[in-house]
């Protein structure tokens, strides 16, 4: 029997019996399928016999991944996946030495890369940090893990894949090596912060959690329309790490202690608590009281940071920022495209002939990324590296103002900028 970990309300994960089994994580989150999607009164319940299909698929999959693993048979991975340094191509290498600068082009190097930057860079980081020594790991079942992980992004996401993945990881990285934090890092901190960060979006289906409630998905009700995305990036993680056994060989305490706090900080990612850790993050630097000795307070910066490298993308250099914000809007209006043709509601943001990217991404700076990245600046006292982001983004939501009134009649102009923006920004992951 495939049992199913569940996140409990406190945001424990609870294994039931001996936990997961090797392929709970294949197959756990079928693609939207147009045929079963519940969207009206007139279409009803979904048809038994689709139900079946899709049943028997999901098992189907589960069988061939869980004999492969059962026979000793490593899955198919690219030869670029391989973690020698041999293997990295020269102008790959020669940007990975520059891996920790803030122009790092993470789109230039996933094509050097062949389409894996997100294992290769993990690969360099991991033996930058000489994880793979501290933690006693096995290289085959790092590189297992690694290809799970990468795999299972989906690259047809014009955003939520594995390149926003690494783009996240490499910012993950530059803010680890900031001076206030670094020196109090533990390689724990660290190796928790560089795996939640690879796969705080693994197997993201390219909508947001309102769509997923509307259609009654099953990750909805198991998750009971809360971070129901974040909750299940989580639990995917937590099925790779014990399907590749990456961590079987530590303490069963030590394991379950990891999985609790790679939970902890995938579930930080959802935007729908931004003002709660935005408020804590300001009470404790205008109250002066955190003190990074403390494991609880390293964390919860470490959560501040992966929210910050998750939304990072204003804050690049603009050619590289333009073409995080055209993706996700990209994605958001393939949504708003579906939810049309289905008859659905279109969802804020997701509406092509209404939304533009550039109003799309200066209501994104103003009411989500600012604000964290000032407390961010103010935390770091301030460093080079956050005020060069805070530069780039009032750079960039300049360079979108000029956009949008380049392509909007002036009296439209006028009218728009009286209004206050209504509803939420976006859903957790779901914004660039």
């Amino acid at each position: 029997m495939f049992l199913s970990c569940v996140c409990e309300a406190d945001g424990r994960l609870n294994t039931g019996h001996a936990g997961v089994l090797l392929a709970e994580r294949r197959g756990s989150y079928p693609l939207i399928d147009l045929r079963i999607l519940k969207t009206s009164a007139q279409q009803g319940e979904v048809e038994t016999v689709t139900r079946r299909k899709v049943k028997r698929l999901l098992s189907f999959q589960r069988y061939c991944h869980a004999s492969r693993l059962l026979r000793g048979l490593v899955p198919h991975t690219p030869r670029s996946l391989h973690l020698l340094d041999d293997d990295y191509l020269g102008q790959a290498a020669h940007m990975l030495s520059k891996v920790g600068t803030w122009n790092f082009d993470i789109f230039l190097f996933d094509r050097l890369t062949n389409g894996n930057s997100l294992v290769t860079l993990m690969c360099h980081l991991f033996n930058v940090y000489d994880l793979i020594h501290h933690f006693q790991l096995d290289m085959v079942k790092l590189n297992r893990f690694l290809g799970m992980v990468q795999e299972d992004y989906h690259s047809q996401n014009p955003y939520h894949n594995a390149v926003h993945a690494a783009d996240v990881t490499q910012a993950m990285y530059c803010y680890l090596k900031e001076p206030k934090l670094a020196e109090h890092l533990s390689p724990l901190d660290v190796f928790l912060g560089l795996m939640a960060a690879a796969a705080h979006d693994v197997d993201h289906p390219g909508v947001n959690q309102p769509f997923l409630i509307k259609t009654r998905h099953h990750l909805a009700s198991l998750y009971q329309n809360t971070s129901v995305l974040e909750s299940h990036h989580w639990r995917s993680t937590v099925g790779m790490l014990r399907e590749s056994g990456l961590l079987s060989h530590l303490p069963a305490d030590m394991s379950r202690d990891i999985e609790q706090r790679l939970g902890s900080l995938i579930l930080a990612t959802d935007i729908n608590r931004q003002n709660e850790f935005l408020m804590t993050f300001r009470e404790h630097l205008d109250n002066q009281d955190l003190d990074l000795q403390l494991a609880s307070h390293r964390h919860f910066i470490l959560q501040i940071a992966l929210k910050c490298a998750d939304i990072c993308n204003p804050c690049r250099v603009w050619e590289l920022s333009r073409q995080w914000s055209e993706r996700v809007c990209e994605e958001f209006y393939r949504q708003g495209d579906l939810e049309k043709k289905f008859d659905l509601e279109i969802s804020p943001l997701c509406n092509q002939q209404s939304d533009s990217v550039p109003a799309i991404q200066i209501g994104f700076i103003s009411y989500i990324v600012e604000p964290l990245f000032e407390e961010w600046h103010r935390f770091t006292e301030p460093s080079l590296l956050s005020q060069t982001m805070l530069d780039h983004l009032h750079k960039n939501k300049a360079n979108w103002s000029s956009l949008r009134c380049a392509h909007t009649p002036s009296d439209v102009q006028s009218h728009s900028q009286a209004e206050e923006p209504e509803g939420e920004v976006g859903e957790g992951s779901d914004i660039p």
